[in-house]
């Protein structure tokens, strides 16, 4: 899985250095779905040639050298700050209007191993501790309820509100949020506003704390322990999916209270602050 993240990165360098080069004139006749396939073989020849150099001729062993780069890391994650810097990093990108999407390369192949390690622990192939950073704990279990940052309670407490801008965005994203999406919440409210983005971090940095508590310290609540990647499958379901116990409920009740609590006065700040906005909207129009 390394080799491969590694292959895309460097495939995706290559094809944007030489994605514009074209063998043809702009006001060629050939036809565009002809040419793109010859532009393509440039960007397609450099990537097999330099990897027939350094493999077979020069014998780089490219494998073990991105494993080297790359475990480091994956034990770093598997810590309790480790978690946190990582959850953090994701919420504040995201209120950035930056999508998390972007670590995909380098945290998948991580949370994969990470659960795969636990698959074959709970199968008795191997012992050791369980690993709580995995995808399923992160998007299925406990942590992301609505989507990163946690933001279901947010968008509940904005379908509720008297500020009739607020009201519409949290109704428009309710069901998606249902599904754990919510980018309509994040670049509607959260990303670049200084009163939602502060929360937003919080979260990254609290509610993984308390998952490690509650699975690690004081082990109530069970860690996935099978590939579940239906990240939008709604939540309590996914918990039971995931988790296989009421304890995980347990868990799950304490997320979500804590990340209610959390959002509640900076929303209320965003409401009356909205609020105010409407009303000398209204007095100017009048």
């Amino acid at each position: 899985m390394f080799i491969a993240i590694f292959c895309g990165i460097y495939t995706s360098i290559v094809m944007s250095v030489f994605g514009k080069f074209s063998f043809f004139k702009e006001d060629s006749a050939i036809p565009d779905f002809v040419r793109s396939w010859f532009d393509s073989m440039l960007p397609i020849g450099i990537i097999l040639c330099s990897g027939w150099i350094l493999v077979l001729l020069m014998r780089v062993d490219i494998y073990n050298m991105i494993l080297s780069i790359f475990m480091p890391l994956s034990g770093l994650l598997e810590t309790s700050y480790g978690f946190v810097i990582m959850m953090f990093v994701y919420c504040f990108m995201y209120s950035m209007g930056i999508s998390s999407w972007v670590l995909t390369p380098v945290t998948k192949p991580i949370l994969l191993a990470a659960i795969t390690a636990n698959i074959a622990i709970a199968s008795g192939q191997s012992a050791g501790a369980l690993n709580v950073v995995t995808a399923e704990t992160i998007y299925s279990a406990y942590l992301w309820i609505g989507g990163i940052g946690c933001t279901l309670p947010l968008v509940f407490m904005m379908a509720r509100s008297k500020c009739k801008s607020i009201n519409a965005l949290g109704k428009a994203s309710l069901v998606p949020g249902i599904f754990n999406i919510n980018e309509p919440v994040i670049f509607g409210a959260v990303a670049w506003n200084p009163i939602m983005m502060l929360p937003m971090w919080l979260q990254g940095v609290v509610l993984p704390i308390i998952v490690w508590v509650f699975t690690k310290v004081i082990p109530i609540a069970p860690i996935p322990a099978f590939v579940f990647d239906m990240w939008y499958c709604p939540f309590p379901f996914s918990t039971w999916i995931t988790t296989k116990g009421f304890t995980g409920f347990v868990l799950l009740v304490i997320v979500a209270l804590v990340s209610t609590l959390i959002w509640y006065p900076f929303f209320k700040s965003y409401e009356k602050q909205q609020m105010e906005t409407e009303k000398e909207l209204e007095q100017a129009s009048a």
